[in-house]
């Protein structure tokens, strides 16, 4: 601090030296021609100042410096008085500098003044506003410093005034407190120190110049020497040493003065500005910056916190790095900050991790000895990111590294095939791969790659050769592990090209179109290698087997197809098959005939085939062997595979399959993949009818026996719900949900009302069935789950594989109830599970009762309210009656109630009713079972008011005293004067519903605005009765709310706050608090008084305020005791991979405009074989983080602590 407090009395000391020793010689001159009284004039009118001309834009900015230039020969003075307001006016001042003030006053004395008169209610200042117009103001303002310096360079700048005047003035503004003036003088003092140090860099030229030009003259012979001009040179190299000297001094002073303390100023726009500035400096005049004395502040910049800072050192770095002869004096600092460079390839910044890789590009360019091997591998897999940018950047690292160098062996080398350099550089890029150990990410490889490597990564002539040529005498053939990686990339690359260049498609059909039956014939048992090849037909342009006459080669591949169909049992390459199959087969090119032809053969014969093992299979008396089951199996998976893309209809296998599936049940020892594959054959058989009868091309007869089919299929799976096997019923269960949802009413949508016969609806035994089946298959514990994890409890990779399966189920059931397919009550079940199940489910369930919400308001409300119910009755069972309301199981249903309550929203009128109904039930429920100790002793079920208590918060203040009444209608006379602790849960519940009294803190706040609200109810008249109607067609239960608020009510007692609750003095309140005292209540009513009509608006309005502050204590207390813990900051890590964003989990939102917040997927190029991955533990926050996103959502406008995360 000492030695940057000297370094800035020295910068000051110059300024203030050379301002006062010529001071003096400016007075009195006449204004210029283009400037009066420091007004830009033009036509002879006083038209705008220097600020607003450089705003506007308008003119050039030489003309414009050209003007001042003329105005300051005439009186400098003045044009320097203009010129001090303009940086004045730029930082957003609205004070000026008067000619006085100039002439008496010191610059530190006229800075204060100025700070003074700015007006600071606005945050705002000309570089930080937005819009276009201020935008180019910037660059204008960067502008017309570095032309007037470049103007002024021969003349001007060395006169000992000007250039100490503007160094002094924004020297001292940039120690100003005021952000705008540090920003704004900063901002100029960079910018004038580049345009200075473009001026040293032409006077090191001329003086080099010059200096040659001297020495070639004094080495002439004496006889041609000139030694007028030896003067002459010698005079001026004199007077170019001594301007260079003056700019140096003037250089020192701003380096000194500004940027040795703004470069780490609290701004993180303004360090960012130094930072940029320093690398043009050292760029431009390498010989005077490019050392480790300005080279230090960058590195030690790389450590900021703020990610903007980071990026502009990267930035300035590379520009240092790009240019060999200056990369080669940067060694000590590459050995000092390269291990810093290296850690911010791992930033949490994406930017500024993609700008470390290319500066590390860069350092590999200039030496490849630098990095270490450690260093590379830290880059290396990086080209898996799921970032692109990253990717890429990385893609780019790695081809320099491993692929831009060639040896002296390697130049007369073939351009193309086996023994190729593309064909040692595939190998390369396979054993990359292999290497890196992340084999299902062959896409991201590629893609990464793309852009530097696409020439290698297209030559497809080479992988053939690869692949299916002999190795050469003393060369190393490939494995088979080798052989899996290129065909893998070789698919990915063929993608990759399809996405981008449809131009290739034509050279990709004819080279594989040749190769692939050939490549299907050497791999045809390998199950990788064929399931990747048979993806590449997709890619094919199949005009060109007919235009090439290649038919020949179509014969080959469907003939391989064939083979390969023949030969496999596994589910992924028979579906390749059928999905190539499917491409080859359309009716759109000519090789349709050929194509068909060959495909009705293969299943007539693989029909045959499963009808003659079947008899067998199914000969009463024989017991079926394994080799019978298998041969059966395979035959089933194969019809199966080819079902799924193409009609077999004509077969009738619906017959057969029902047969096995029947022949199952009655025996019960059917394999269960027989069972499975059979369900899901008969599934398609159903599925490809429906779309037959759906577009009109089936006969009439065929939507009766659709209809048998179908329903005689769900009556199976129905049985089968009831198996032993756990994987026959998930496919049952899976089966029976899909044709559910595809045969309810929605059927009959767009037009197809001839498909009323087939709708289905469930009978009240399956939808019991179907919710027994997800208790008992879906709700379990992570460890109970032995059946699908096939014994392999630990192995984290099973438990997820299970975790979405189970999740799959639960979805699908979720979708019969979202889409009215089974009653909506049944969600109850589901909904209790919201906080036991919340890491694994709880975005489901959320996202249910949010649809459920949409179809039905008050039918949500009543399933919300009866989940609590199940889950209170279950507690009784468990606990007895006499159970302890601390205990940990009435705390959890009472915060599943608070998490429901927060799923309402805010806006209480949208759900009025609902929210009625909900307190409706909750209150009979609570007084529907007398007390098993006899008269006297509260109800059974009265604890669980202090669960309803939760909802007591949506009421609106008329509901509030309705439901007041409707529970009075339950209570006795005895009841109320009950004030043991038994009795609590109704003492609560009725003060939650006391019109404008608090529902959760019950402060003495609400009784101050009780007596305001007396004070106005005295000026008020009460007008006409008016009676509340309800919408005609209201579901019967609503009536209770019908009622005409003049009802008598029997007398009660007020019940007295509760005694835990803290009264506090409102002279007392902290200054948070006093505020909620200016929203006043609206004035009571009383019980037995109409609402007037025209108040009822103003007090809904009224009411939605107060909700709005409801629990604004309970925060603040939270939030100060938070902040009272946590008083030293949190630093944040900037070397983190990827920043942690918590989800949103915050059920304050209202959920008709919410959308649920899915983890995103791994894959960004959303790769269809890699499985969504819905399981994300790091959704859950703990309750004090969760509360401050409440506030934030609901827009306390509490200060939020800055450790947690926004």
């Amino acid at each position: 601090i000492e030695t940057d407090m000297f370094s800035l009395s020295l910068g000051l000391e110059y300024c203030m030296v050379k301002l006062s020793s010529a001071k003096s010689g400016g007075a009195g001159r006449v204004p210029g021609v283009g400037w009066v009284n420091g007004h830009h004039q033009e036509n002879g009118m006083e038209n705008m100042t220097l600020f607003e001309v450089v705003k506007m834009g308008k003119s050039a900015t030489q003309s414009v410096v050209d003007d001042w230039i003329e105005a300051y020969k005439h009186d400098r003075d003045v044009a320097l008085l203009d010129l001090i307001n303009f940086f004045i006016q730029c930082s957003g001042c609205k004070g000026a500098v008067s000619g006085e003030m100039f002439r008496h006053m010191q610059n530190s004395e006229i800075i204060r003044k100025m700070t003074e008169e700015f007006d600071e209610d606005s945050g705002d200042y000309p570089l930080t506003l937005s819009g276009p117009q201020w935008k180019k103001f910037r660059i204008s303002f960067c502008d017309f410093i570095a032309v007037l310096v470049r103007q002024c360079q021969y003349s001007i700048i060395y006169d000992e005034y000007m250039m100490d005047t503007v160094i002094s003035l924004l020297t001292g503004l940039s120690d100003s407190q005021v952000r705008a003036f540090r920003h704004t003088s900063t901002l100029a003092a960079m910018k004038l120190m580049t345009a200075l140090v473009n001026v040293a860099l032409n006077l090191s030229i001329n003086m080099d110049n010059t200096q040659r030009q001297y020495e070639a003259e004094r080495n002439k012979v004496i006889a041609k020497r000139a030694n007028d001009r030896l003067e002459l040179l010698l005079q001026k190299r004199k007077e170019l040493q001594e301007n260079q000297d003056e700019i140096e001094n003037m250089m020192n002073a701003i380096f000194k003065g500004v940027f040795v303390h703004r470069y780490r100023d609290a701004i993180a726009e303004i360090r960012a500005i130094c930072i940029e500035e320093i690398g043009v400096w050292m760029k431009l005049y390498s010989d005077a910056f490019l050392n480790d004395s300005y080279l230090k502040y960058v590195g030690w910049t790389m450590h900021d916190k703020q990610g903007e800072v980071r990026l502009k050192c990267l930035t300035a770095l590379q520009g240092l790095y790009f240019n060999r002869e200056l990369s080669a004096r940067l060694e000590l600092f590459t050995s000092r900050f390269k291990d810093r460079i290296v850690s911010m390839t791992l930033d949490k910044e994406y930017d500024v991790a993609v700008q470390a890789i290319k500066l590390l590009t860069l350092v590999l360019q200039s030496s490849d000895e630098v990095l270490t091997a450690e260093d590379c591998e830290s880059v290396y897999h990086l080209v898996y990111s799921a970032h692109r940018p990253i990717a890429v950047s990385a893609g780019e690292f790695l081809f320099k590294k491993l692929f831009s160098h060639r040896g002296p062996e390697e130049e007369g080398l073939p351009r193309r095939g086996r023994q190729s350099l593309n064909g040692s550089l595939i190998k390369t890029t396979v054993f990359f791969f292999l290497e890196s150990e992340l084999h299902e990410h062959g896409a991201y490889l590629v893609d990464s790659l793309w852009e530097c490597a696409s020439e290698l990564l297209k030559d497809w002539e080479t992988m053939i050769s690869l692949l299916l040529d002999e190795p050469m005498p003393g060369e190393e053939a490939l494995t088979d592990r080798q052989e899996t990686a290129l065909v893998e990339i070789m698919l990915c690359a063929i993608r990759e090209l399809f996405k981008t260049q449809l131009d290739d498609r034509t050279r990709i059909t004819e080279m594989f179109a040749v190769a692939l039956p050939l490549l299907l014939a050497k791999y045809c048992v390998d199950i990788d290698k064929v399931t990747n090849l048979l993806q590449i037909p997709k890619y094919f342009d199949l005009d060109i087997y007919t235009t090439g006459r290649l038919e020949k080669h179509l014969d080959a591949l469907l003939r391989q197809i064939w083979e390969v169909v023949d030969k496999h049992t596994d589910t992924e390459v028979l579906e390749a098959c059928s999905t190539t199959c499917h491409y080859l087969c359309n009716e759109e090119f000519t090789i349709f005939n050929r194509v068909d032809i060959a495909r009705s053969q293969l299943l007539d014969e693989l029909v045959d085939k499963f009808n003659r093992l079947l008899e067998d299979f199914l000969q009463e008396g024989e017991e079926p062997d394994e080799d019978d089951a298998y041969q059966v199996l395979s035959t089933l998976k194969k019809i199966s595979a080819f079902h799924n893309a193409h009609d077999l209809s004509k077969w009738d296998l619906f017959t057969s399959n029902y047969r096995l599936l029947s022949t199952g049940l009655q025996n019960g020892d059917m394999p269960e993949q027989i069972v499975i594959h059979a369900m899901q054959c008969t599934h398609y058989i159903i599925l490809w009818h429906l779309a037959k009868a759906s577009d009109g091309s089936s006969l009439k007869g065929d939507v009766v026996t659709l209809r048998k089919q179908m329903r005689a299929f769900c009556l199976m799976c129905q049985r089968y719900l009831s198996s032993i096997n756990t994987a026959v019923k998930e496919q049952a269960f899976t089966i029976l949900c899909d044709l559910l949802l595809i045969f309810s009413h929605q059927i009959m949508s767009s037009g197809r009302e001839q498909l009323e016969p087939l709708v289905y609806t469930p009978d009240s035994s399956l939808q019991a069935e179907l919710l027994n089946f997800i208790l008992d298959q879906v709700f379990i514990d992570q460890d109970d789950d032995n059946n699908s994890t096939d014994g392999h409890q630990d192995d984290e990779a099973s438990k997820i594989e299970a975790l979405h399966k189970r999740r799959n189920l639960l979805a699908a059931y979720c979708k019969l109830i979202i889409y009215n397919v089974v009653e909506i009550n049944t969600g109850a079940d589901i909904f209790k599970q919201y906080m036991r199940y919340y890491n694994d489910y709880g975005d489901i369930i959320k996202e249910t009762m949010s649809k459920t919400r949409q179809i039905d308001k008050i039918q949500c409300a009543k399933t919300l309210i009866l989940s609590l119910q199940k889950l209170f009755n279950e507690m009784l069972s468990d606990l007895g009656f006499n159970f302890d309301r601390s205990s940990s199981a009435f705390c959890g249903i009472k915060e599943l109630a608070r998490r429901f309550s927060l799923t309402f929203g805010l806006d209480q009128l949208k759900t009025r009713e609902a929210i009625a109904m909900l307190h409706k039930d909750g209150i009979e429920f609570a007084f529907k079972e007398p007390s098993p100790q006899g008269e006297g002793s509260p109800p059974l079920n009265l604890a669980f008011l202090d669960i309803l208590s939760e909802f007591s918060s949506k009421l609106i203040r008329q509901d509030k005293r309705t439901v007041h009444m409707y529970l009075e209608r339950f209570m006795t006379f005895q009841m109320a004067l009950q004030r043991e602790d038994c009795w609590l849960p109704l003492i609560s519940y009725r003060n939650s519903l006391q019109v404008g009294g608090d529902d959760d803190t019950m402060s003495v706040i609400s009784g101050i605005s009780s007596r305001g609200s007396t004070i106005r109810s005295k000026k008020s008249k009460p007008a006409a009765a008016s009676k509340r109607k309800l919408p005609e067609g209201d579901s019967s239960d609503a009536v209770w709310m019908n009622r005409e608020q003049n009802v008598q009510t029997p007398v009660m007692m007020h019940s007295p706050h509760l005694t835990s609750t803290v009264l506090r003095d409102p002279k007392k309140m902290r200054p948070e608090d006093s505020y909620t005292t200016a929203y006043t209540m609206p004035a009571e009513q009383h019980p037995h008084q109409p609402v007037p009509a025209q108040q009822q608006p103003h007090s809904h309005h009224q009411t939605a305020i107060d909700y709005k502050y409801k629990n604004l204590s309970f925060y603040q207390r939270r939030g100060s005791g938070l902040m009272e813990d946590d008083e030293e900051p949190i630093v944040e890590d900037v070397m983190m991979s990827s920043e942690d964003r918590l989800e949103d989990i915050s059920e304050g939102m209202d959920f008709d405009t919410m959308d649920i917040d899915l983890p995103a997927s791994k894959n960004r190029r959303e790769r269809t074989e890699l499985k969504p991955d819905y399981f994300d533990p790091s959704s859950i926050m703990d309750d004090s983080v969760r509360l401050f996103r409440i506030v934030d959502v609901v827009g306390y406008g509490l200060p939020c602590y800055q450790g947690l995360p926004h």
